[in-house]
């Protein structure tokens, strides 16, 4: 993960020189995309009552985890590519947070997949299944697992051993000062292995077959209505294809950001003689962090009270103009979550998606 190689740095000293300049620079400016754009989503949702509800909640716990991936997690990951020398435990408290935040991520992610199957699968029962108890407990048993999995090097599946190996071991067992990079604190075993291969490929793999059935489900459904002359179901199940859309966008994202950096930790590990580029280190921990960047247009762009309400914070907060309609959206402006309140929808569509398919 981490791009500096520790091989002859006499000739390669100035290209890894501007390889670093260059990093920070996008690093940075990844992190000045990334913060503003999800405080902006917790902002709207904490403006706008009508996003406050269960589904929006897995929302903020995504925003909040990338907002800590640009204000924390980016700064840590520059100071780790410069490598500057420290004790080995500190070393890892400063590689830790990278994990846990990326894996609160990518679980807020399924969560997110799952509410929207809940909301096409049972929508009459959803509000009575998915309640803000509930919700706030899922936020919360996310948050936990990623602190398991984010700090299981901390008790002991790290490089310790292998560093004291490698180098000579002139200070004490609870002193022993190392240069700070990823890979000298952090298993590869670890890596590939318990995060790769249990905690990122298994959620990658369930979140496309829940998106594959949203699509079956929303397909079943429109057949059905091919000969109806009610519009009503059209535009319902036109909302719900918005939706399986975006969803089909966010696991292409996600598969985009993650799986090339999972793909050179496995190279790394089954083929330690080959010779990974820098550039394609730096490329795949540029996804990694860019995701973070993308999530608020995915999730929030796409969705029209979000576009209505972050519209009325530019206007009122930023230009300092008179906002007559603040916290009057209506019903009619529900955007791409038609199943939000009971009654807002016809009978008939709830009716169909209760039928056996």
């Amino acid at each position: 993960m981490g791009p500096i190689s520790s091989g002859d740095q006499g000739t390669m000293a100035q290209s890894v020189s501007a390889f670093q300049a260059a990093y920070i620079t996008i690093e940075v400016l990844i992190a000045l995309v990334s913060v503003p754009g999800n405080i902006l989503v917790i902002w709207a949702v904490k403006k706008n009552q009508a996003l406050q509800d269960a589904t929006f909640s897995f929302i903020v716990s995504l925003a909040v985890a990338d907002v800590a991936v640009g204000t924390l997690v980016i700064p840590l990951a520059i100071v780790i590519n410069i490598g500057p020398q420290m004790e080995f435990y500190t070393c890892l408290m400063v590689a830790c947070p990278v994990l846990i935040l990326t894996e609160s991520s990518i679980l807020a992610l399924l969560a997110i997949a799952v509410d929207r199957y809940l909301r096409v699968k049972i929508p009459l029962r959803y509000k009575s299944v998915v309640t803000p108890r509930r919700a706030a407990a899922a936020i919360a048993c996310c948050w936990i697992v990623s602190l398991f999995v984010g700090l299981t090097p901390m008790f002991g599946w790290n490089n310790l051993n292998k560093m004291r190996r490698t180098q000579e071991a002139n200070a004490s067992h609870t002193a022993f000062v190392i240069r700070c990079q990823f890979e000298n604190v952090i298993s590869m075993e670890y890596m590939v292995y318990f995060n790769f291969f249990v905690w990122v490929l298994p959620p990658l793999l369930l979140m496309l077959i829940i998106y594959l059935e949203v699509f079956n489900l929303i397909r079943k459904q429109l057949d059905k209505k091919v000969s109806s002359n009610s519009s009503d179901p059209q535009k319902y199940y036109g909302k719900e294809l918005n939706i399986a859309k975006s969803l089909a966008l966010v696991l292409f994202l996600f598969a985009l950001s993650w799986l090339p950096l999972h793909t050179l930790n496995c190279i790394t590990l089954f083929c330690p003689s080959c010779q990974t580029p820098s550039i394609l280190i730096y490329i795949a921990i540029f996804l990694t962090h860019g995701n973070s960047a993308m999530n608020p247009i995915v999730y929030a762009f796409r969705i029209q009270k979000f576009r209505t309400t972050f519209l009325q914070i530019w206007h009122q907060y930023i230009c300092c103009e008179a906002n007559k309609n603040t916290n009057n959206l209506d019903d009619t402006e529900l955007g791409n979550w038609p199943l939000e309140r009971a009654g807002t929808i016809p009978d008939v569509p709830y009716l169909d998606l209760q039928k056996p398919l």
